[in-house]
């Protein structure tokens, strides 16, 4: 049986190869990574990029089975709120001027056998 702290560590393990997986995909689509992992007061930012003159606020979710739904339902309208919040704060912060700011999810599905899917919702908020 799997103890709380090995499943603590194993899902910040996950977390941080989704995250690792989605910049790549996002580096790969033609945007430009700004920021990952950024914190504040507020909450956190999974990755900060920029694509032409928009901002855009990207939340990973990686997960590796779809057994308690897809990873884009775990990205509340609450978050989403919170997400915007936080994307000025962080334009304010770099004193980043964006003609457009979206909210991007990622979904990032890692299959036992190793395979791994990534989906990019767009415009989420």
């Amino acid at each position: 049986m799997v103890g709380v702290q090995e499943r603590i560590r194993r899902g910040r393990s996950l977390g941080k190869r989704g995250e690792e997986v989605a910049a790549a995909y996002l580096e790969r689509a033609g945007m430009l990574v700004l920021a990952r992992n950024w914190r504040c007061r507020e909450g956190e930012i999974d990755i900060v990029a920029r694509r032409g003159a928009t901002l855009v606020i990207v939340e990973v979710k990686t997960r590796t089975s779809l057994r308690f739904g897809s990873p884009l339902e775990a990205v509340t309208a609450t978050k989403r709120r919170r997400l915007l919040r936080l994307a000025r704060l962080w334009a304010a912060e770099h004193g980043t001027a964006a003609a457009r700011t979206r909210v991007d999810v990622v979904s990032v599905l890692v299959r036992p056998a190793g395979r791994t899917y990534v989906q990019h919702h767009q415009g989420v908020a």
